[in-house]
């Protein structure tokens, strides 16, 4: 199983990626040796993730939501229902 999704940062910046094991990601981005967008706005927390079967799927999906504008993002964050 792969997972997008999409971190909220301490400066209220969002960050999107990808993994096959989220509460790990999260916890290595948490420590300071995820991705070096996210090294110097910790903590960060879990705003949005969707489930996909395989990596090719996931990557996809991450690149879409990259391209979108931050509000298209928020309103993304709005149906997970975690609370931002």
């Amino acid at each position: 199983m792969c997972y997008v999704y999409i971190l909220q940062c301490s400066d209220d910046t969002l960050y999107t990626g990808w993994t096959n094991n989220l509460e790990k990601r999260i916890a290595t981005h948490n420590s300071g040796k995820g991705a070096k967008y996210t090294r110097n706005r910790l903590p960060v927390k879990l705003a949005y993730y969707e489930t996909f079967d395989d990596k090719s799927s996931a990557l996809k999906r991450e690149y879409a939501i990259k391209k979108l504008p931050r509000h298209k993002k928020l309103d993304l964050v709005q149906t997970m229902n975690i609370s931002f």
